[in-house]
């Protein structure tokens, strides 16, 4: 079970990746991401949609300014723990594109703990559009 000081550990993770990609600090995607972490993007487009394996690989990614909004903010964050121990993060991102219009999109994450702390091992992130929204029921 994951205690008190994991949930906040897991918490700053989120903030800390928004903080990090905003002011371009893309050297430190290790302190975010393990190292073979599976980065996947859906909906944005055939440009960027697909997967990037790797923090290293991350960062390259990330180095191209389309690639990625102005700003990101990280909202409605819940973290799960599945009975055979998988720790899941769902949260929903605002985002400020380079026009000033804004986007929204939702993070699906496996976060392991590691010996420098937590770190996304996959980070799912969907594009919300009318048709990416799930029907009512």
């Amino acid at each position: 079970m994951i205690d008190t000081a994991d949930r906040l550990a897991i918490h700053e993770l989120l903030a800390d990746y928004g903080n990090l990609i905003d002011e371009r600090q893309f050297s430190r995607t290790h302190e975010l991401f393990t190292a073979d972490a599976r980065y996947v993007l859906i909906g944005f487009g055939t440009a960027i949609d697909g997967l990037v394996v790797g923090h290293a690989a991350i960062a390259d990614f990330w180095r191209d300014p389309a690639q990625h909004p102005l700003a990101h903010h990280v909202t409605n964050v819940r973290v799960t723990e599945d009975a055979d121990g998988t720790v899941r993060v769902h949260s929903k991102i605002i985002g400020v594109g380079n026009k000033g219009r804004v986007g929204s999109a939702t993070y699906h994450d496996v976060v392991v703990k590691t010996p420098a702390g937590w770190r996304m091992s996959e980070r799912v992130i969907t594009l919300r559009t009318p048709d990416s929204i799930p029907a009512a029921h």
